[in-house]
């Protein structure tokens, strides 16, 4: 038996994801970035005036900026080839029974509908470019809790609260695909969240991108109130294409004073994605925003969720997993900013590679000499399963006060034939001492993730090894 069989460790299995529907568009805008293109994109989606003009500025930003020559390379990405707006042949439903089948089916082999019915308290579903499906449950919708689409929410009673803080922590200045998503942005979730409710079970939203060499731009606000609680779910995937396709997101998350907040990401694209997205949490006096992460899928992942610790106490903890295979360059990590003393951060991150997968971990703590006495612990751990693969950890620290407590500690390593040795001393099979090894050291991390309904993670958990003692 060859040596790769002893160590090979199985891909994700992605097979549940490639499912994909025919084209049956209602309306599919032309290719490229043009001033309008952008206008067609806007009177598709009624936007109020100041919208309009909002996103041909953040066109203009988009065309001054440069392609970010620091990361992995998105040579193979041509804005000419991507189609910004795809609108699928149905409208939004809080009835799962009137959403068209093809996408009922999609989304009922994803878990979606059983998902929300054992545990969830509102589900968003995102199909191309249009949420298809919105519900809330009552007793959610009572406490004055506020779940419903960027579209509605634009053109409804919030108007004045998206209007208030819309690209307000992402400016399209930010960078380039910043300025790119504020041009095109479609579709999304807003979510508020009053002074001292406490939604104790999470809501979620799912994106699912079926057309070919298209592009998903959803723009995620959610706003949590004095003293309020959340557990907000996003998950993401797309079947396999021989195109290249895109996803440029924005996720704003406002955290009030004694406010909390957990954000879950499970991020399953197919490796023909590019993903390009950008997010941010703001938090105030007290307020804690958790950060739960897993990156499987995409051909290249520029993805930094960044915390800004704006009032005394504020906290953040950033928890996340990474797992990059054949064709990967995963470029991942966390930025947090203490503004204000007293403020606390915590990272722990964990990646694997394999089959020659790139996976590349970047932090960046910021103290400001207005934090005194806070405190920020960084801790990243990469496994490489063979020799091709490749693990870079690059932190970055800036400290400006000399009254704070910061750590930082990363491993990089590959399996240990001692370790593995160990396990088969004591009866267990080399194929099993590989796969409790790795499984052992996702653990802590995946713990994190809401399993329960989380396929893409059960999916990286029961990694299957193949071959034994030859």
């Amino acid at each position: 038996m060859s040596e790769r069989e002893k160590t090979y460790v199985e891909d994700v299995n992605r097979s549940i994801y490639d499912i994909r529907n025919g084209e049956k568009d209602v309306y599919r805008i032309k290719k490229g970035l043009t001033p309008d293109i952008v206008a067609e994109i806007s009177e598709k989606k009624k936007d109020p005036a100041w919208m309009a003009n909002f996103r041909l500025q953040s066109l203009q930003i988009y065309n001054e900026m440069e392609v970010p020559d620091w990361g992995p390379s998105i040579e193979g990405l041509n804005m000419e080839d991507i189609v910004t707006y795809v609108k699928p042949n149905t409208h939004m439903s809080a009835k799962w029974s009137e959403v068209p089948e093809d996408i009922k089916d999609t989304f009922e082999k994803l878990g979606i509908p059983q998902a929300e019915r054992k545990s969830l308290a509102g589900v968003g579903a995102q199909y191309d470019s249009e949420l298809v499906y919105h519900n809330v449950r009552e007793e959610v919708a009572a406490q004055g809790v506020v779940y419903t689409d960027m579209e509605s929410a634009l053109n409804g009673e919030y108007a004045d609260m998206v209007r208030k803080h819309f690209m307000k922590l992402v400016p399209p200045r930010d960078h380039k695909f910043a300025a790119l998503h504020g041009a095109v942005w479609s579709g999304g979730s807003f979510v508020y969240v009053p002074p001292g409710v406490s939604v104790t079970i999470p809501l979620q939203s799912y994106f699912r991108l079926n057309a070919p060499g298209a592009g998903q731009f959803e723009h995620t606000l959610i706003i949590v109130d004095e003293g309020a609680y959340l557990h907000f779910i996003e998950g993401c995937s797309a079947p396999k294409y021989n195109v290249a396709n895109l996803h440029a997101g924005c996720v704003e998350l406002f955290v009030g004073k004694n406010a909390k907040l957990r954000y879950s990401t499970i991020e399953n694209w197919s490796k023909n994605m590019y993903n390009l997205n950008t997010k941010r949490a703001l938090v105030e006096e007290g307020g804690t925003i958790e950060w739960v992460s897993g990156s499987f899928g995409s051909h290249v992942s520029y993805l930094y969720p960044m915390s800004v610790l704006n009032g005394k106490g504020a906290r953040a903890e950033f928890t996340g997993i990474t797992f990059a295979g054949a064709g990967q360059n995963l470029d991942t990590g966390t930025k947090v900013v203490h503004n204000a003393p007293e403020t606390t951060s915590y990272i722990n991150t964990k990646s694997i590679s394999k089959d020659g997968g790139i996976s590349t971990f970047r932090s960046s703590v910021v103290v400001k000499n207005s934090a005194a006495k806070s405190k920020s612990a960084v801790s990243c751990q990469s496994l490489m399963l063979d020799d091709k693969s490749r693990s870079d950890t690059i932190p970055a620290m800036d400290i400006r006060t000399q009254d704070a407590d910061i750590g930082h500690e990363a491993k990089i390593g590959r399996i240990s034939d001692e370790a593995v040795f160990y396990l088969m001393s004591r009866g267990i099979s080399e194929e099993d001492a590989r796969a409790m090894i790795v499984s052992g050291f996702a653990d802590n991390v995946s713990k994190e993730l809401p399993l329960e309904y989380a396929v893409e993670m059960n999916n990286l958990i029961r990694l299957e090894m193949k071959g034994s003692i030859g």
